[in-house]
């Protein structure tokens, strides 16, 4: 069953929907995610920075990116080159690409449609722009529930039974001892709610991301005359153009596409929960942030598992090695056999924040329906079954029940941006022409956008702005109606 419902929705449904709607959200916003590139980078100016009762620009960032980054990082690449041949990279850097348009649009609407909570800290995403944006709650119930399901329960099996895969390989650990060890830390960290979570991810996520390129870039160094000869395998093995894979381009579509997007989450509707609760001026530029954590999750650590594994010599076609096991082997081939236990760690920082963070969308789900304890400390109990669980079953299992949730989350939430295509291309040029005139840092003015649900106390404070602000947005105002 598992088996049917990912093929209809992989190879049918979704490479058209991701691919063909980052494309259109790419062309029609003139290429946000380029357009601001640099940009993006200032938001490291905050790393410093700290606001009482609230998380910054930069915390929301490091918790999408301690998100992001995880399994699919290191084990995801590995399987989607053993599945799909070298080429899956090349369509796992174009989906990242796309995806980072896909990923301003979501990450925007969930700023602007955000509700502020009674503590003064706010919550958003998708369920929030489905009910507030499009005024269909039973769509936004269906989200919340895959929502829950998909990262509260079916990525969490994923992510615990990599580390137990990887502990095994390295140490000989059983995986039920890891899962016992995962259970223990993440529930010291997981009573202590979305703050405690962020300050954990803005300190982590860094260092273990940062080491984790640093690692790659010394094997890159070690044979850099064989990088563009690998590239150029990852662009031919993609177009059918290297004889050994020439047959196998759809299968390099279809894993590139599932293992780009279980990795990036672009389109997936996860990010956009995260984004909501910053406090920032503009939505729009919580959304060109949010790009950003697309190109650090795919086009850095990625490529730096799949740089490791193609130029090992590790990877034959064919081979039964997959997974971490995969990416291991590779690294120790290349440094000696502390490389198996550098990428151990390495994982088991990635799995413990992605953890923590899956466990977040999952409450965050659940208060869409009620805030009653009872229901979130269940909640908190079957999270951390569900950890052990995950650690002692086999690969297909997990992947093949988390692709089928995924896959319907990423089309209720891609079904959702498209509806409100037009919002956020509004709120788009709202930002674009304060930049234009001169503004520096764009301020949003809700009364600009009164004839939408918003919350008012959300963006309290925002209206106003500078004078440059003011001007801009009254001069656009006319256009944006």
């Amino acid at each position: 069953m598992l088996d049917f419902l990912n093929d209809l929705l992989w190879s049918k449904l979704l490479i058209v929907v991701l691919v063909g709607l980052g494309l259109f959200f790419s062309i029609s916003s003139r290429f946000v995610q380029f357009r601001y590139f640099s940009d993006m980078f200032r938001i490291f100016g905050q790393a410093l920075q700290r606001k009482e009762g609230q998380l910054s620009s930069f915390q929301a960032l490091m918790l999408s990116v301690a998100g992001r980054v995880g399994a699919g990082n290191i084990a995801g690449v590995a399987v989607a080159i053993m599945l799909g041949g070298p080429g899956a990279v090349f369509w796992m850097w174009i989906v990242a690409l796309l995806g980072m348009a896909t990923s301003y649009f979501e990450c925007s609407l969930a700023q602007l449609y955000k509700r502020r909570e009674a503590d003064g800290t706010y919550r958003g995403g998708p369920a929030f722009y489905i009910l507030h944006g499009l005024g269909q709650r039973w769509l936004a119930v269906i989200f919340s529930i895959l929502l829950l399901v998909t990262f509260g329960f079916g990525f969490n099996a994923v992510q615990s039974f990599t580390v137990a895969t990887s502990m095994h390989d390295t140490f000989g650990l059983p995986t039920w001892v890891s899962g016992v060890l995962l259970v223990g830390v993440i529930g010291l960290i997981v009573f202590g709610g979305i703050k405690r979570i962020a300050a954990m991810a803005d300190v982590l996520v860094p260092i273990m991301a940062g080491t984790y390129i640093l690692m790659a870039l010394v094997v890159i160094g070690m044979n850099i005359t064989e990088v563009p000869a690998t590239l150029a395998l990852i662009v031919k093995s993609a177009l059918g153009l290297e004889p050994a894979f020439a047959g196998g381009v759809g299968a390099a579509i279809i894993m590139g596409v599932k293992r780009g997007l279980f990795s990036n989450e672009a389109g997936l509707g996860s990010a956009p929960n995260v984004a909501a609760v910053a406090e920032i001026k503009h939505p729009a530029a919580q959304g060109i942030v949010q790009s950003l954590s697309v190109f650090i999750d795919t086009l850095l650590v990625c490529t730096s598992t799949a740089l490791i594994i193609l130029l090992s010599g590790v990877y034959q076609p064919g081979s039964e090695m997959a997974g971490v096991v995969l990416t291991q082997t590779a690294l120790a081939a290349e440094v000696g056999e502390w490389g198996r236990v550098f990428v151990s760690m390495a994982l088991l920082l990635f799995v413990f924040t992605t953890l923590v963070y899956n466990y977040y969308l999952g409450e965050n789900a659940l208060s869409f329906f009620s805030t009653k304890r009872i229901l979130v400390q269940g909640y908190r109990v079957l999270v951390m079954a569900l950890v052990l669980w995950g650690s002692m079953q086999d690969l297909s299992t997990v992947f093949g029940f988390a692709d089928v949730t995924m896959g319907l989350l990423a089309l209720v939430n891609l079904v959702a941006i498209s509806l409100l295509f037009k919002v956020g291309m509004r709120l788009m040029r709202d930002y674009d022409g304060q930049i234009k005139a001169g503004v520096q840092e764009p301020v949003f003015d809700a009364s600009k956008f009164s004839d939408l649900d918003l919350d008012p106390k959300a963006w309290h404070g925002a209206q106003g702005g500078d004078a440059k602000a003011e001007e801009a947005a009254d001069g656009l105002a006319q256009s944006h109606r």
